[in-house]
């Protein structure tokens, strides 16, 4: 990266375990100037300069943009933050930079909206209504037919996701949904959908939207676990992935982004693979979270991150593997509700395809589990390989290479902690 290379305006930076590589990535390529509600720290590592500002006051995000596009020549708009995409799409809109419309993207941040819009396009949907109370839940849910999906309108990482096998369960199904705190990530008056629960693995795609064209760059198979909750515990990448070429999967991850009005930029779509084809999940108007982009780059040799900036900044983005390879990430997560004393990393115990692992937790945290806190994780491990078996084979007890030692705790009732 040179003194002259391009400027682009980072919005958020957010938990440093899970983004950092990606400020690194795009650094290499892009002087980054960050825009952020907190005091940058670590972040300056690689930033040319930040500022501290309410990123979610539109006035003020454009006011802190408008100074840095009068000294330095900005090509673009990035995050990578979901809390953020909204008002990132906005200030490119006002600034006349790259990006999909505002709309576009609020349509995505919404999910009774994206399945409205889907639905008109003739894009196939589950069942979904919009409801206010547990009453109108029950209705709902008799309609569908059980077991159902009760989950938050407009959160993200599977919080306040909840399956209900009947009745029965539908209160607390309701409770943890209408709860659910993400990032402070407004909420609406109607806050919860009850859907049609999908039979099927599920799959994630990264995609980058350039010149009209939706390209995939990482399809992930995800790992789900805490039924009746959906906690993401892993995703498998293989570049070779028979899906990566599946003609009816592509032809509705294009129907999408072509009914929502996606037309520029970077999206991460989540799908079900039915016994009556790919039913949407959801779909994000920004780069996937939990390492996905990573993964990407270690089994492709592309980095998906560069290229989310590149559309960014209005360039033709490198989307073609270098070679193909397999990676795959285990999120560890704790048995019950404890207090971390030690986190042992076991390298001896490490397979010839580990390839790094993360701790994310000190001494002295306390953790607890769905519906108290989501996303409650301990530290991970990567594995990458010439095949995906391998690499499988060397993550079948990730505990047993990255082990929390903990004490534990009295459970806790009426209390729901932000993840």
């Amino acid at each position: 990266m040179t003194e002259n290379a391009p400027v682009l305006l980072l919005v958020g930076s957010g938990y440093r375990h899970y983004r950092e590589y990606l400020l690194a990535a795009v650094s290499k390529h892009y002087r980054l100037w960050l825009l952020d509600s907190h005091e940058a720290t670590w972040q300056l590592a690689y930033c040319t300069g930040a500022t501290r500002v309410d990123t979610r006051d539109a006035g003020a995000l454009r006011a802190a943009a408008l100074a840095v596009v009068q000294s330095l020549p900005v090509a673009g708009v990035f995050t990578y933050d979901e809390s953020q995409v909204v008002f990132c799409a906005q200030l490119a809109h006002d600034l006349g930079l790259p990006g999909s419309p505002p709309e576009a993207v609020r349509a995505c941040r919404d999910k009774a909206t994206t399945r409205a819009v889907l639905a008109a396009a003739g894009v196939p949907q589950p069942a979904s209504y919009t409801v206010t109370t547990e009453e109108e839940a029950l209705v709902a849910a008799d309609k569908i037919g059980y077991p159902v999906i009760v989950k938050a309108r407009a959160m993200a990482a599977s919080v306040g996701v909840v399956r209900a096998n009947g009745p029965e369960d539908i209160a607390e199904a309701f409770a943890t949904a209408h709860a659910a705190e993400l990032l402070g990530m407004a909420k609406h008056a109607a806050n919860v959908l009850v859907e049609e629960f999908l039979t099927g693995p599920e799959i994630s795609i990264d995609a980058i939207i350039h010149g009209g064209e939706v390209v995939p760059t990482v399809l992930a198979r995800k790992r789900l676990g805490l039924e009746p909750y959906f906690e993401e515990t892993g995703h498998d990448v293989d570049a070779g992935d028979p899906l990566l070429q599946d003609a009816e999967l592509l032809g509705q991850l294009r129907a999408i982004h072509r009914a929502l009005g996606l037309v520029h930029g970077a999206t991460h779509s989540e799908f079900k693979l039915t016994p009556n084809g790919p039913r949407l999940v959801e779909v994000n108007a920004r780069l996937g979270g939990d390492l996905i982009p990573y993964l990407g780059l270690l089994a492709t040799g592309t980095d998906p991150t560069v290229a989310a900036a590149d559309v960014a900044a209005g360039r033709t983005p490198v989307t073609e593997p270098r070679f193909r390879k397999a990676a795959a990430v285990r999120f560890l997560l704790p048995q019950a509700r404890c207090e971390a004393v030690e986190v042992l990393v076991h390298r001896e115990r490490f397979g010839p395809t580990i390839h790094e692992t993360g701790v994310t937790v000190r001494p002295g945290k306390r953790l607890a589990l769905p519906p108290d806190a989501f996303v409650t994780r301990y530290g991970h491990v990567i594995a990458v390989g010439e095949g995906l078996a391998e690499v499988l084979t060397d993550l079948e007890a990730p505990e047993r290479l990255v082990e929390l030692r903990s004490r534990p705790l009295p459970e806790e009732t009426g209390t729901r902690p932000a993840p």
